[in-house]
């Protein structure tokens, strides 16, 4: 996802600045707004790939900047406000959101949610052909794995897993980040099925283990 444009519209600077310092970490370019008003005039010259929107902001609300938006692009658009009440949500997405965080939030979250939402926009983007990180070769359309030719026996989450660390070699994940991407936000699972699965997928990658390295007290990474 990395060189993504996402536009915060948040009249809290303090917010923006957090929302922009871990994005740009991530690759993304970011670029911020105080209000819907300001954002409007800003998306015509710089057109983000992403909105992230509060929804109590002075001049014009979150909705009501929704609503306007979306009468002119067709931007995929991500609510993050502080109002946590199920007719929030409920209006924020009707009005076009294509998701809705509540505040305060958790960064690996965010970006989690951002990921999903931008694969949804974008299905071209998903991985739809066979591609080689050092002696492991993935071919995304047929959900297979082979290290140096042989083939490898992998569960659907194994194997998820392993390509999500692959494609971003040297990218350290944490165990709560890993499970928000590969198991979903709903998922209510212990971090430690992250442990698991990842013993699993180096016991099968045999004398290849070490592709995937532990950062200790912070989680995994895929490292050739």
């Amino acid at each position: 996802m990395n060189g993504l444009k996402v536009m915060i519209i948040d009249d809290e600077e303090a917010m923006r600045q957090l929302v922009s310092t871990f994005l740009e970490k991530e690759g993304y370019t970011v670029i911020q707004a105080a209000n819907g008003m300001e954002a409007l005039s800003a998306i015509d010259q710089q057109m983000p790939d992403l909105l992230i929107v509060d929804v109590m902001m002075p001049y014009m609300d979150g909705y009501a900047f929704t609503k306007e938006v979306k009468r002119k692009y067709d931007l995929p658009l991500i609510f993050l406000s502080a109002k946590g009440e199920e007719w929030d949500k409920i209006h924020g997405l009707k009005l076009g959101g294509d998701d809705y965080i509540v505040k305060p939030f958790h960064p690996g979250e965010l970006l989690a949610r951002i990921e999903s939402v931008l694969r949804r926009a974008n299905p071209s983007s998903r991985p739809t052909d066979r591609y080689t990180i050092g002696p492991l070769a993935l071919d995304a359309n047929a959900y297979k794995a082979t290290v140096n030719g042989k083939a490898l026996s992998l569960t659907l989450k194994e194997y998820e897993l392993l390509v999500r660390l692959a494609q971003n070699p040297g990218k350290v994940f944490s165990r709560e980040q890993l499970l928000q991407l590969v198991w979903g936000e709903d998922y209510n699972g212990s971090e430690r099925t992250v442990d698991t699965h990842v013993k699993t997928l180096r016991l099968k990658l045999k004398d290849q283990a070490s592709l995937i390295q532990t950062v200790w007290g912070v989680g995994y990474k895929f490292e050739v």
